[in-house]
């Protein structure tokens, strides 16, 4: 290979890592699929400019019941052929341990419900996830169903593209603009590749892992059988729409398919609901369909059919099955299903409120009847018509906005839910005697009513603040509900009058009205979400007399640390144990682990674990040790290592020995350079507090840093009012010049330390002298252990076969050291040869863990900023 050649090797691979590394950040995230969706409205208006509304109804209402019923046939067939992935891959990856038929269940009702919604990782992966792991498979096989059938898709979408490119039917080079041979050899390189996938599989034994996740690849007969169902799923999807096309479009069924592809992948970039607007412009444009309503028409009614008819049937089957297993006592195989069942209902009635949302905001949008309105006018004045128009399409937007509040199963996102569909119910007959639509309302009602057990949760957070994803998707959807409004009113010429226009026949300036309203509101939510996160400011807590004796009297000194003031507390009702924790907004996390008698303290971590659960919120345990393992286990929690502490054994210590060499120099130096070792009672430490203050305070000016919180305490007087001081002392002026507050543990099983500070301008020696005067005063004084404390990360396995978070936290010790000094900190404990003991984080598995420990660097540090600092 020549140099210029491995240049322009060079060149592609940064260009290629500069393009993934632009593409990852938030804010590109956030605009690409409103870009996309802007774009696709834009070329659909183009194409749809010279199309009138009422043509297209007259299209729809044209359309044989023969052709819809062959559609609906087409669909039931691709829905067969979508809960096949999940029977094949179930019998893949965890064979005999989920039902065949509730593996169905889960594969058809995840795709209902996510081709209606769209954004499927939240929707049809999440429902399938949480059905699975409510059966008892664990991540890693869980995500083994999914990758499955994503493998699944993909062999069968190459499958079909590799005959269509190396037969090339006509049409099919219109949209690849290369020439037979090429398109020939892509083909058959597809095929050929596919052919050498199935013959590795045939091998048997074969297993997909990585980052500690891991599963079973199907064998080769079992590959077979899921690339047979993907490609019943893409042809039976492509077939209903290309069934309700005109006759007369003029493209065979190789192109179509082709094109039908296209429409989807774009549908998926946008993150609009079901890809709407991005999917329709696309076909539309790939077609050459510009200006025909018979097309519009079909794309209407492939959306009722494929897209809303399925996730109705789901939602209501899940409804009457949910009631059903309430009603009666289950047992047998329906026990299976109501375990199935149980944890997809709030996305289930997410997706309901998000639809009759929908309907609410559509139906605002599109000219309503002139006989329906004709007959308001007899009793109703045109103010309230107007006035119940606006409020339908507020209701609809706060529907979809509120529906997020339903997936994370708020109680009161619910109780609202109930009262705005009540009223969506009441201005759908106020402002046009919508009867269908005022049917659909009162069904989205009993459909929610049959759930209301499912939201349990009291949080205390704004039931309407979104998250990115979830902000990105309803402005696409409302965009392109936007653009149907337009599209509806195209024959009506735009004037400023319009806005102020009351009238009965008024249609677009109702329109125009309630897209503003709807506009504000999402405004207001959106900035409400992006900056009105509410982190709960630490405030000094009054520390209950039961946390004060129970923390003081226990063997283990880190239960000191719960009276710095920044926690809250759960106590036993017989006051014999208390759980520290705090709360952050997202998560409720502790510091450490119940106090006090363990039976107790068993029942106060189930305790916080259903309050957390009730609010909606994490629930972690951090830095805990191996006591309480088996309860967290029982929570369903995942054991995380994060580090390890080590405690120096105090009988028979001594500073002898070359490994404590350097305390030993540091402890002579300062006694033949007069410096004083004392221990102060905290009886009397009042009358030096401004002393340590100054010391503390010049020590924190020179590391540019902050007080920390919630695993480490401050300077705050009345937290250090409970602690005896160690402080060495310049003999010949008296002045301090170092210091740590000590814990003692009860019955003297260990001494300990937390604020240790030191005059920067001071010896070197002086906190390693401060140590070994430290320690050598805990022997004398008969305590059994000096507890040097947590080094972050020590311990922790990185090997090819350790979980992936485990391997994550290796990482970040071996190469932290820039950020953090890992290994300086664990070398320089290791100096007085200690017992090292696992220091585990017991939090939701996945990808919560980061979460919680971005949790506790907040109520550590505040976040990154004092981190870094």
């Amino acid at each position: 290979m020549t140099t210029q050649e491995t240049d322009k090797e060079l060149w592609a691979v940064r260009l290629a890592e500069r393009v993934t590394g632009f593409l990852e950040k938030p804010a590109v995230r956030i605009a690409v699929p409103i870009l996309v969706t802007l774009i696709a409205l834009v070329v659909l208006h183009e194409l749809s400019q010279h199309v009138k509304w009422a043509d297209v109804q007259v299209d729809v209402a044209n359309t044989s019941w023969k052709l819809l019923f062959i559609a609906l046939c087409w669909t039931c067939f691709s829905f067969l052929s979508l809960s096949m992935y999940d029977v094949l891959a179930v019998q893949s990856v965890a064979d005999g341990e989920v039902p065949l038929t509730v593996a169905g269940m889960a594969g058809a009702s995840g795709y209902a419900v996510s081709n209606c919604l769209g954004f499927s990782y939240i929707t049809g992966t999440a429902i399938r996830y949480r059905i699975y792991a409510s059966l008892g498979l664990d991540l890693s096989r869980v995500a083994g169903v999914i990758a499955t059938s994503w493998i699944a898709f993909w062999s069968g979408l190459v499958l079909l593209l590799g005959i269509l490119l190396t037969l090339h039917p006509d049409g099919i080079s219109n949209v690849l603009p290369i020439s037979d041979t090429t398109e020939t050899i892509i083909g058959l390189c597809l095929l050929a590749a596919l052919v050498a996938l199935f013959l590795w599989l045939a091998r048997g034994g074969r297993k997909l892992a990585y980052g500690g996740f891991g599963f079973n690849l199907p064998g080769g007969k079992l590959a077979g059988l899921l690339t047979l169902a993907a490609i019943g799923d893409l042809c039976g999807a492509s077939m209903v729409l290309y069934t309700l096309m005109p006759d007369d479009l003029g493209v065979g069924y190789p192109y179509f398919f082709t094109i039908f592809i296209g429409a989807i992948a774009v549908g998926i970039v946008s993150h609009a609901p079901g890809g709407i607007g991005a999917f329709e412009a696309t076909l539309i444009a790939g077609l050459g369909a510009s200006g025909r309503s018979d097309v519009i028409a079909a794309l209407l009614l492939y959306r009722l059919v494929y897209t809303f008819l399925p996730f109705v049937i789901a939602s209501v089957s899940i409804a009457v099955a949910s009631a059903l297993t309430h009603r009666h006592h289950i047992g047998g195989a329906a026990t299976w299903v109501y375990r199935a069942i149980r944890p997809i209902v709030p996305m289930v009635a997410a997706g309901v409120t998000a639809v009759a949302g929908i309907i609410l905001l559509v139906s605002g949008a599109l000219p309503s009847s002139s006989r329906s309105l004709g007959a308001l006018r007899d009793f109703l004045p045109l103010s309230f018509v107007e006035a119940s128009h606006l409020a339908g399409s507020a209701v609809g937007v706060l529907l979809i906005l509120v529906s997020r509040g339903l997936f994370r199963k708020l109680h009161r996102a619910w109780i609202v839910a109930m009262l705005l569909m009540v009223a969506g119910f009441f201005a759908s007959l106020t402002k046009g005697l919508d009867t269908h639509e005022a049917i659909g309302m009162l069904a989205s009602i009993a459909v929610l009513a049959t759930f209301q057990g499912a939201f349990y949760r009291v949080s205390g957070a704004s039931i309407f603040r979104l998250n990115i994803p979830w902000l990105v998707s309803v402005v696409a959807l409302l965009a392109v509900i936007f653009w149907i409004g337009l599209f509806a009113y195209s024959h009506v010429e735009y004037q400023n009058a319009l806005w102020w226009e009351f009238a009965w026949n008024g249609d677009a300036s109702r329109f125009l009205r309630s897209s503003l309203v709807v506009a504000v509101i999402l405004g207001v939510v959106a900035v409400n979400s992006l900056f009105g996160r509410e982190i709960p400011e630490p405030v000094r807590t009054e520390i209950p007399s039961a946390v004060e004796r129970l923390a003081l009297e226990s063997e283990d000194t880190e239960a000191q640390i719960s009276l710095t003031g920044d926690k809250q507390f759960l106590i036993a009702p017989d006051e014999t144990a208390f759980l520290a924790y705090a709360d952050t907004g997202n998560a409720l996390i502790t510091k450490g682990e119940p106090v006090g008698d363990e039976k107790a303290g068993q029942q106060l971590i189930w305790q916080l674990r259903e309050m957390a659960d009730r609010e909606g919120k994490l629930c972690a345990f951090y830095s805990v040790s191996t006591k309480y393992l088996p309860t967290f286990l029982d929570l369903g929690l995942s054991i995380l290592k994060i580090g390890e502490v080590a405690r120096v054994p105090l009988k028979d210590f001594s500073l002898d020995g070359k490994s404590r060499k350097r305390f030993r120099q540091a402890k002579n130096r300062a006694e033949r350079e007069g410096y004083v070792f004392e221990i102060i009672p905290k009886e009397e430490l009042t009358p030096v507090l401004p002393e340590l203050r100054k010391i503390s305070d010049d020590w924190l000016q020179q590391k540019a840093g902050e007080e920390k919180g919630f695993a480490l305490g401050g300077f705050d007087d009345d937290y250090l009012s409970y602690f005896d001081f160690a402080v060495l002392r310049n003999g010949d002026t008296g002045k301090i010049v170092a210091f740590a507050n000590l814990f003692q543990g009860g019955h003297k099983s260990e001494l300990s330390l937390d604020l240790m500070r030191y005059e920067p301008d001071g010896s070197n020696f002086i906190m390693d002298a401060l140590f070994a005067e430290m320690m050598s005063w805990g022997a004398e004084q008969g305590f059994h252990w000096f507890s040097l404390g947590a080094a972050p990360f020590s311990g922790i396995e990185n090997r090819q076969l350790a979980s992936f978070w485990n391997r994550v936290g290796g990482f970040v010790y071996e190469h932290g050291e820039q950020f953090y000094h890992f290994e300086g900190l664990r070398s320089f404990k290791q100096k007085f040869d200690p017992e090292w003991s696992p220091n585990y984080l017991a939090s939701p598995g996945g990808f919560a863990a980061p979460r919680i420990l971005y949790e506790v660097n907040i109520l550590i540090s505040g976040g990154l900023r004092g981190l870094t600092k």
